[in-house]
C-alpha cells in the first residue's frame, strides 16, 4: 500500500511535458481540476478523459505507474460511491431493507467517482513530471503579486516544496519501521478496528520521532548555510517562457472554453 502512493515522486523522462515551464504545468493542473467540476455530464467527462489521456501519453510516464496512486485512495473512492448511491433521493432502482439505491444516486456516484479519479490522476502528472525545486520556483513566481500585501510567498512555496519532498522519504521510513516491527512480532492486520489502531502505536511513535529528527536536521543545515527567505534571492535557473509554453497556454484556454461551452449548453 505504501509503495502505491505516487504523490511527491518524480519520474524522469524526456518528454514535452517534462520540458514545459513549471508555471504552465501548475496553471494547467488548476485548469484541469476546475474543468472536471465545470463538466456535469458523461460526454463532458469523456472530453476530459481524452485530454487527460493525451497528457499522460505526452508525459511518457507509464500508465501503470500513473494509476498506481489510485490504489491508495480505493477505500475513499468506494465510500464516496456507496454514500452517493444510498443517500441521494430519487427513483428507487434497488431496495434491500432500509437501503435504497436510486437512479439519481447511481448517476451521482458515477460522476463523483470519475471526478475523484481524474483529480488524482491530473495532479499526479504535475508531481511526476516536475521536480520539487521547479514547483517551488513556479509557485513563488505565480504568487509574487501577493508580496505587495506582505504575504510570505517564498516561505509558503518553500514549505510546500519540503512537504512534497518529505512524502516519499516518510513512506520509505514507514515501510522500514513496519518491517522491523513485524520482525519483532508486531501484527498490523488482525483484530478489529480498535485493536488495529492500538497496534499502530509501535509504528507511529518511531515514525514521528524520525520525522522530527529529520526536520531538525534540515533546519540546522539551512541555518548553517545562512539560508534566509524573502526578497533579493536569485535563482540558479531563472524561469523563462518559450514558444512551446505559449502554445500550451493556448491549448489550455481552448480546453477550458470547451468545458464552459459544455456547461452552458448542457451537453
Amino acid at each position: 500500500m505504501l509503495k502505491d502512493i505516487t504523490i511527491g515522486q518524480y519520474y524522469p523522462a524526456d518528454s514535452i511535458i517534462h520540458k514545459l515551464d513549471p508555471r504552465v504545468k501548475f496553471v494547467g493542473t488548476m485548469i484541469f481540476i476546475v474543468s472536471i467540476f465545470i463538466f456535469n455530464s458523461f460526454p463532458g467527462y469523456f472530453v476530459a478523459g481524452l485530454f487527460l489521456a493525451s497528457m499522460i501519453a505526452l508525459s511518457k510516464v507509464p500508465p501503470k505507474f500513473m494509476f498506481k496512486g489510485l490504489r491508495a485512495v480505493f477505500m475513499l473512492l468506494m465510500i464516496t460511491v456507496i454514500f452517493n448511491m444510498v443517500l441521494t433521493p430519487g427513483d428507487i432502482v434497488f431496495k434491500l431493507g432500509f437501503i435504497k439505491v436510486t437512479r439519481e444516486g447511481l448517476i451521482m456516484a458515477g460522476k463523483m467517482a470519475v471526478r475523484l479519479v481524474f483529480l488524482i490522476s491530473g495532479s499526479s502528472i504535475m508531481t511526476l513530471t516536475t521536480t520539487p525545486n521547479q514547483l517551488t520556483d513556479a509557485m513563488e513566481r505565480l504568487l509574487r503579486p501577493l508580496n505587495r500585501i506582505h504575504v510570505p510567498v517564498h516561505e509558503i512555496a518553500m514549505m510546500m516544496s519540503i512537504a512534497l519532498r518529505f512524502i516519499p522519504i516518510l513512506m520509505e521510513e514507514t515501510d522500514k519501521i513496519m518491517k522491523a516491527q513485524i520482525a519483532r512480532g508486531a501484527d498490523f492486520e488482525s483484530g478489529n478496528i480498535i485493536q488495529r489502531t492500538k497496534n499502530m502505536i509501535p509504528l507511529l511513535v518511531p515514525l514521528f520521532i524520525s520525522a522530527f529528527r529529520r526536520a531538525n536536521d534540515l533546519a540546522l543545515a539551512m541555518e548553517a548555510r545562512c539560508y534566509h527567505g524573502g526578497e533579493n534571492r536569485t535563482q540558479m535557473k531563472p524561469l523563462k517562457y518559450e514558444r512551446k509554453d505559449y502554445m500550451a497556454y493556448l491549448i489550455l484556454i481552448a480546453y477550458l472554453a470547451a468545458a464552459i461551452l459544455f456547461r452552458v449548453f448542457k451537453l
